[in-house]
């Protein structure tokens, strides 16, 4: 174990010392080192969850954002990324072919794939580690380079997407304790200004979903005032009320057109009382004891639309194992009505809330063609409550009811 624990260190400092773009080198030369590996390669879930992007160790750089790319349905990739177990099969001419999950805190980043003489269970323990590695080393080097960008895009990216982009947070899933949740976003062909936001606090998880109106550039720019004065408000200390007010006067202060529906949450961690707050949404679905159902709310006005009455605080019924589930009416539009989400919920009961939203947005994709007239947004939640036991990233882990 300490000589285990000494191997990881050397890799973390290894990948210090190098520049950010070489870290799959890094990781690369110490399996070698330790175990006689070839063929190391590191492999990138592409931003619309459909395609594996290889980037080997041989001109990692050099090939950047043309490198190899691979349908993940129905692959070995897609068997790793979806249980988060170590994959080792035999190749009678090479030795072992193993396929490892780079993870961090249930966020999917991708796979290490690589060629061993040898597979006993200590060197495959060994292979998890520097995949665990590589997930601490990608997240902090992502800041320097604009390779893992590359990598994860395999169609082009209109300054509309560029910008919605960059307004979500950095990790699309997130594991805690008390809690599980992983969201996605699939755009339209004109950008339509969706958002979703979450983070954590000493005590609270806060949450958002919001749909700004229009398409392309200016949608996307009003999202970015309204996902900004949200967050500014949030970091303030502001309460949900007044984060709430905030969020409604950048959009009002813009000008008429200037116009958005959304949801802001706060959960306290200790279980004491979800709240929200309802501006022209959609219902969220809970999923409680195998049963799906909207979760009736007050509906107030949307951002920026005139009004001198408050946001009303509502309480959220949150009981620890329910799943619950955000999205925007892109979800269900035109071709996407046909998209049984009550359905595919409790289809997809025993699954972690990433292949959730997965499968719900390959449904709605699938069923308009691949062409979506307006963006489709979802987040999962899977709240264990405040003494729960967590659910680790394996997706078979503690399944809700």
């Amino acid at each position: 174990m300490a000589r285990d624990r000494i191997e990881l260190a050397g890799v973390l400092a290894a990948a210090e010392a190098a520049a950010p773009m070489e870290s799959l080198d890094v990781v690369a030369r110490n399996l070698q080192d330790r175990f006689d590996a070839r063929y190391v390669s590191f492999l990138f879930v592409d931003v619309i969850g459909r395609r594996m992007v290889r980037v080997s160790k041989e001109g990692a750089s050099q090939r950047g954002r043309y490198a190899e790319q691979i349908p993940l349905a129905g692959s070995v990739y897609d068997e790793v990324l979806r249980t988060q177990r170590l994959v080792r099969a035999e190749d009678r001419r090479l030795g072992y072919r193993v396929v490892a999950p780079v993870t961090n805190r249930g966020d999917v980043i991708g796979v290490l794939e690589l060629t061993l003489p040898h597979a006993t269970p200590e060197v495959l323990v060994g292979v998890e580690e520097a995949a665990h590695a590589l997930a601490y080393i990608i997240i902090a080097d992502r800041r320097f380079t604009d390779l893992y960008h590359w990598g994860q895009r395999t169609t082009p990216v209109s300054l509309a997407a560029e910008i919605q982009r960059q307004l979500l947070p950095s990790a699309p899933s997130c594991e805690a304790p008390q809690f599980t949740l992983a969201a996605a976003l699939v755009p339209a062909d004109s950008i339509s200004g969706d958002t979703y936001d979450y983070t954590l606090d000493y005590d609270t998880l806060h949450l958002s979903v919001t749909d700004a109106v229009g398409h392309d550039a200016d949608s996307a720019l009003l999202a970015t005032l309204l996902i900004s004065a949200s967050r500014g408000a949030r970091r303030a200390g502001a309460d949900l009320s007044e984060q709430a007010r905030q969020t409604h006067q950048a959009l009002f202060d813009h000008g008429s057109e200037a116009l958005a529906t959304g949801q802001l949450f706060r959960i306290p961690l200790d279980g004491s009382g979800a709240r929200l707050i309802n501006a022209g949404h959609p219902w969220p679905l809970r999923l409680r004891e195998g049963t799906v159902q909207e979760v009736s709310l007050d509906v107030d006005l949307p951002f920026g639309v005139p009004s001198s009455d408050p946001y009303r605080v509502q309480d959220l019924d949150l009981r620890p194992g329910d799943r619950l589930l955000l999205y925007t009416d892109g979800m269900q539009e035109r071709q996407a009505e046909t998209v049984d989400l009550p359905g595919i919920i409790c289809d997809t009961a025993a699954e972690h809330p990433r292949e959730v939203v997965r499968t719900l947005t390959a449904a709605v994709t699938d069923a308009c063609n691949g062409h979506l007239t307006d963006d489709a947004t979802v987040l999962c939640l899977d709240w264990h409550g405040a003494h729960g036991g967590g659910r680790h990233a394996k997706a078979e882990a503690d399944a809700p009811a």
